[in-house]
């Protein structure tokens, strides 16, 4: 004589389930009912951020220099005797003024072997342009990390690379169409 056992328990757990189902449902409703009230301020700042971030941000245009060639000449002897002040290794010039496409009219560009050696030419350079010619770069960069830095006299940038940065680079081969002069040491 055998039983039959009948299993009703699935049948509790299959009900369970929709309970909990309905009770995450209401809970979730509850949550969507407590909306956070708005005030005047928090509606106005909203506002006004939406104004600010529509309208077009101006972008600072970089300046045109107009200079007479006697001035570029003595800006780029400054640069160069900045470089040799310091013991900058291949400082070569790149007259750009003859590409259509340029950003400036000269590259001055040399190299350094230690990230130390590459901070002192670029204060180097700063310095002595300043007390030649009395002018200041327009904007400088790369100063934190010394692998590159640049320096931009608008008409004339100046770059101060480690030895190894300049080799990846290859700044000459990529402004391959410009008149290139070599400085000897």
């Amino acid at each position: 004589m055998a039983k039959k056992i009948e299993k009703k328990p699935a049948a509790k757990k299959a009900v369970k389930k929709v309970a909990t189902a309905k009770r995450g449902a209401a809970k979730k409703a509850a949550k969507k009912v407590t909306k956070k009230v708005i005030t005047d301020k928090e509606r106005d700042e909203r506002a006004a951020n939406l104004i600010a971030n529509s309208e077009k941000k101006k972008k600072a245009k970089r300046p045109k220099k107009i200079s007479s060639p006697q001035e570029t000449t003595s800006l780029i002897d400054a640069i160069i005797d900045g470089m040799q002040d310091r013991k900058a290794k291949n400082i070569t010039v790149l007259n750009l003024s003859n590409i259509e496409s340029r950003v400036c009219d000269f590259y001055v560009i040399c190299d350094a072997d230690s990230k130390t050696h590459v901070s002192s030419i670029a204060d180097s350079v700063e310095e002595m342009v300043l007390n030649k010619t009395k002018e200041k770069a327009f904007h400088s960069e790369g100063h934190q990390n010394a692998e590159w830095i640049l320096m931009d006299y608008i008409n004339i940038v100046v770059h101060v690379f480690l030895r190894e940065i300049r080799e990846f680079y290859a700044i000459e081969e990529l402004w391959g169409d410009a008149e290139i002069q070599v400085i000897e040491d």
